[in-house]
């Protein structure tokens, strides 16, 4: 686990650009999973300073919820597209510490790979708690890719400068797609069959789902990175 100096200290957006491409190297797109017997979702929901950050714990064979916790706390870090898990970590982390069973796999709301220095909130926490993580976002952060077909499990790369960081991943058939990357520890063949397997009957995977019912409803950031 990475000091947590990396996440709380009060810094500027420069320095907290320096800190993602310093941690960026710890990031491993390689499967280092084991068995998974426990999904675990994160979301949050922020209203002016204020975020309500969520944790859930799902049966990775039946996806029922086996734990949740959240916390409420202010946020301390300003809203900079490609620095939000500057924002978001230090609350979800506060949530993590209060989980009694630990996720053996973790399905980030956001970007992971996919992102402008190849350092997404779903890289800082799996690097941070080491553990296997997955970034699914709703939005395009950045890259391109042609549109999959129209069935579910489709998929296509998502490429940015020449490199592919990611997949747009069609979860049901004939819905939107979504994101899908390497957070840390997860290849990204093994990222998309993950995100298809915990998104049996909706667009979004279950792990979020859950998460963000927990979140709550207060305004959120659609692009998460």
């Amino acid at each position: 686990m990475v000091s947590g100096r990396w996440v709380y200290g009060r810094v500027t957006p420069r320095r907290a650009i320096e800190i993602q491409n310093r941690l960026r190297g710890l990031v491993s797109r390689r499967d280092s999973i084991g068995r998974v017997r426990t999904v675990g979702g994160v979301d949050i929901s922020v209203r002016d300073d204020e975020a309500r950050g969520a944790v859930v714990v799902l049966d990775a064979a039946t996806l029922q919820v086996v734990e949740a916790q959240t916390v409420e706390t202010e946020v301390r870090f300003p809203y900079v597209p490609g620095l939000l898990s500057f924002r978001e970590t230090p609350v979800l982390l506060r949530a993590f510490r209060k989980l009694r069973v630990r996720p053996d796999l973790l399905i980030v709301d956001g970007q992971g790979y996919a992102h402008p220095r190849r350092f997404g909130i779903a890289c800082h926490l799996g690097v941070i708690l080491d553990l296997p993580a997955i970034g699914c976002g709703k939005t395009l952060l950045v890259g391109a890719y042609d549109e999959p077909s129209a069935e579910r499990g489709a998929w296509s790369p998502l490429t940015h400068q020449g490199e592919v960081v990611g997949a747009a991943v069609r979860t049901q058939d004939d819905v939107g797609v979504v994101y899908v990357s390497s957070g840390h520890r997860v290849s990204l063949r093994t990222a998309t069959r993950w995100i298809i397997k915990m998104a049996p009957r909706y667009r979004l995977c279950e792990p979020i789902r859950a998460a963000h019912h927990e979140a709550g409803q207060w305004d959120s950031i659609s692009s998460k990175a």
